[in-house]
């Protein structure tokens, strides 16, 4: 898929270019780094956890280096099928990796939870072999003297080879974080012309952001059982796309419908709004509802979205 995108620049020779896997528990920011990295949205961004799914690739490319970032679903302890596929497709992405960033939230840290987090992010990283560089993410939030004691404990927990503190939404030390990864990789060719942004197709790239609308329009767990299929994307103009919203109970359809229809026109709507901004092109969305008893569970529907 072909993006338009701003020029990075960083100073590293010779050219180098590798994978990065960027690894962290839920809703740490790993998603939005990816975006901030690559100036443009390609990866969906929730408040809620676990909203991540599948690897997604974005590519940052500068005069000299090119990075092949892999966004994963968060890091947790799990217990249904989905879950644990969601976990296993993160861990196995250190296969690929020339170099790891491991990403935390460091704005709500205080004596006990460092204890806890001591043990969370031992075994997170328990095996890993590859170069990692510790990134703590929202240090904005937190006061100057307070950040430096928790760089200086984060250096304890695993040999990095650096501890960056970044702000992924204002993009406070993203440059030196890129810097830190960009020489962790080896001297290799451009993979990708430097238009692509991501390996990512269009459909795929729909199909997120229409569940990206289910999880900011509709509360509770209900978006959690909601899988997003796209039946049919016609080039054109308009683009028209026909797509199916999966969820596991009749009463979770009826949510996502709503009353006369409404919620699933408010999720049509702001969908197909944000899908023909990035393609720069009208989009007609149709949106249908569709109970599949227990999906998340079923693997064979698990393979088809990726999720193997």
């Amino acid at each position: 898929m072909i993006l338009e995108k701003s020029n990075l620049i960083t100073s590293s020779v010779p050219y180098r270019s590798g994978v990065v896997t960027i690894l962290g528990a839920p809703n740490v920011g790993k998603s939005t780094l990816l975006n901030q990295l690559l100036q443009q949205k390609i990866a969906i961004v929730t408040p809620k956890a676990q909203t991540t799914r599948n690897r997604i690739m974005g590519i940052v490319t500068g005069p000299d280096f090119q990075i092949l970032l892999l966004d994963t679903p968060g890091l947790h302890a799990a217990k249904e099928e989905i879950n644990r596929r969601m976990v296993k497709i993160a861990m196995a992405s250190l296969a690929e990796a020339d170099a790891v960033l491991f990403l935390v939230d460091c704005s709500s840290w205080n004596h006990d939870k460092r204890i806890q987090k001591a043990e969370e992010y031992s075994g997170y990283l328990q095996g890993v072999t590859k170069p990692v560089v510790l990134a703590l993410n929202k240090c904005d939030l937190i006061p100057q003297p307070q950040l430096l004691p928790i760089m200086d404990w984060c250096r304890t927990l695993h040999p990095f080879t650096s501890v960056v503190p970044i702000s992924a939404l204002s993009g406070e030390g993203v440059d030196r974080l890129l810097t830190e990864l960009v020489v962790l990789l080896p001297e290799g060719p451009q993979y990708y012309p430097e238009e692509f942004l991501t390996d990512a197709t269009e459909r795929f790239i729909a199909a997120e952001i229409i569940r990206e609308k289910i999880f900011l329009l509709i509360r509770k767990e209900v978006p959690y059982s909601t899988a997003v299929i796209i039946d049919s994307f016609e080039e054109g103009a308009p683009v028209v796309i026909r797509a199916t919203i999966l969820v596991e109970r009749d009463s979770q359809k009826g949510i996502l419908v709503g009353r006369k229809g409404g919620m699933l026109a408010a999720i049509r709507q702001s969908s197909a709004t944000e899908i023909a901004r990035l393609l720069d092109r009208e989009v007609r969305l149709h949106l249908w509802v569709k109970v599949s008893r227990d999906w998340t569970k079923n693997t064979g529907i698990l393979r088809d979205l990726g999720l193997a």
